[in-house]
């Protein structure tokens, strides 16, 4: 699960002027990433930042093992007041603790699952970015393959032919095709809605 970094509060160092030797464009680019993933953590609300920060500490390997840890001490305590004549708390097999351990259970998965929701979220608009980004792209290398074509057809010192490769890139990428052939092989939830049982 990819988390977005929260703002520090002390004075951070421009990524600009960290990447050093990179050049001015691509130091352009890091700012606005950084700029957008601080925007994007600003309008998070409060309580959202916190279960995403109990997520975090739920997500690491000390959670797993506090819990055991916790368990184990449970069972071992109430084990050793009986073995030692004491009334248990809880005598096995450990009602409390299996109540204990489920309402821990449901705390810990809504808390991943709303992490998960906003993270979802996040990546989908990543992906619109990238997909807007990417069609933009491709409008820009089918112009540019315009241009040069044309400049090769208007250059008396270059010989004109006939290229059909070159043809075929100057048109642009018709999405709604290509997205109708990934669904014909398979490769879109639409053709798995629609494979027979």
């Amino acid at each position: 699960m990819t988390e977005l970094p929260a703002p520090s509060n002390g004075p951070a160092e421009s990524p600009r002027a960290a990447a050093g030797s990179l050049s001015d464009q691509i130091g352009q680019n890091i700012d606005s990433v950084v700029a957008l993933q601080k925007r994007k953590w600003q309008q998070t609300s409060k309580s959202q930042r916190q279960i995403e920060r109990i997520g975090r500490f739920i997500g690491r390997p000390t959670y797993l093992i506090g819990v055991l840890v916790f368990s184990c001490f449970w069972v071992g305590s109430n084990v050793g007041a009986i073995l030692f004549g004491f009334s248990s708390l809880d005598p096995p097999p450990f009602a409390i603790l299996q109540g204990l351990l489920t309402l821990v259970a449901l705390i810990t998965t809504t808390i991943v699952l709303i992490a998960q929701n906003r993270q979802t979220k996040l990546e989908q608009e990543h992906m619109h970015l990238d997909l807007q980004v990417n069609l933009l792209t491709e409008q820009k290398v089918t112009k540019l393959i315009l241009l040069i074509e044309e400049l090769r057809r208007d250059l008396p010192m270059v010989k004109d032919r006939h290229d059909p490769h070159s043809a075929l890139l100057q048109q642009g990428a018709d999405t709604a095709q290509v997205l109708s052939a990934l669904e014909q092989v398979g490769l879109t939830d639409a053709a798995d809605d629609e494979a027979p049982a």
